[in-house]
């Protein structure tokens, strides 16, 4: 069942809402989030000048507060307290969903803590976006957003990846994105499938698609540019042994789910240790018994 809100008095007082906003193409947003947004007492934004624009093109004039990584334990009992005192609070982000790889998190729990209501208003996701679009299995994914900067932290962190048998998606700037590149082929090994997206949903919007030598050799040559999601293939080395009956249950799924036979077969070989031609025979056994 499809649920709409009301136009008017569908926000509702001493509540949080996480507003999702566009990660570059504008009409992205939601209908529900430009009502929320208006309705709003006020917007915690994590660039006030970055969502003025937005809230310009939209011509909302809900008033901002700052809400960002070097105000928040002072933000955090100031927003409590207006949403303890029956405000609605819209929390937005610079892109995509608050709370994920920004202080919105902390603000989440604060509310929960104090027993007030946190509602999403869902919105474009650079995660989804990517993970959608690599090419690459993504029934099962782990999120890393940013590794850690340096030391031994994030040495410890890249070499986790190594056996991670779920696809990886994090976050990187352009200045660090060679070094990444570099240091995730010495853990992960040269041959690993990374895709890289740039720019999504902005003009510039780029898919790059090999394997992490071919990536680093790649962005040696080209400087990189914008911000990119970095999207790696699970870890060959928990392939699964499956009997020809769970083989063909996973086949049913998948073409279920409108896949051909030939796609099927290469993510199932990716995540077992048949091969995408003996896989892709099991298919048409499916075939023919259907």
């Amino acid at each position: 069942m499809i649920d709409f809100e009301p136009e008017n008095g569908g926000i509702q007082p001493g509540t949080l809402y996480l507003v999702g906003t566009p990660i570059g193409n504008l009409e992205d947003i939601t209908l529900r989030a430009i009502r929320i947004l208006k309705s709003a007492d006020v917007i915690a934004a994590e660039d006030t000048r970055h969502t003025g624009k937005l809230l310009q093109h939209f011509q909302i004039t809900t008033p901002q507060i700052s809400y960002h990584d070097h105000n928040r334990q002072q933000r955090i009992p100031q927003l409590v307290a207006r949403l303890v005192a029956k405000e609605a609070i819209a929390l937005v982000s610079d892109a995509g969903m608050p709370g994920i790889s920004d202080p919105g998190y902390e603000l989440v729990c604060a509310c929960v803590a104090e027993g007030l209501s946190v509602v999403p208003v869902p919105g474009p996701s650079a995660v989804i976006a990517a993970i959608a679009s690599a090419g690459l299995p993504c029934d099962r994914f782990v999120f890393e957003g940013f590794l850690p900067s340096k030391g031994k932290v994030r040495k410890e962190r890249i070499c986790a990846l190594k056996s991670e048998s779920r696809t990886v998606v994090l976050y990187e700037s352009p200045h660090r994105l060679i070094k990444t590149l570099t240091e995730l082929a010495a853990a992960l090994s040269c041959d690993r499938s990374v895709t890289l997206a740039r720019e999504l949903t902005k003009r510039y919007e780029e898919f790059w698609r090999g394997t992490l030598a071919e990536a680093l050799q790649h962005y040696q040559t080209v400087a990189p540019k914008g911000e990119f999601t970095v999207v790696i293939a699970p870890s060959p080395l928990r392939r699964l042994t499956l009997s020809t009956a769970e083989m063909t249950a996973e086949l049913h799924h998948l073409l279920a789910q409108g896949l051909s036979r030939a796609e099927a077969s290469r993510q199932l070989a990716q995540r077992t240790t048949l091969s995408k031609r003996d896989i892709y025979q099991i298919s048409l056994e499916i075939g023919h018994d259907d």
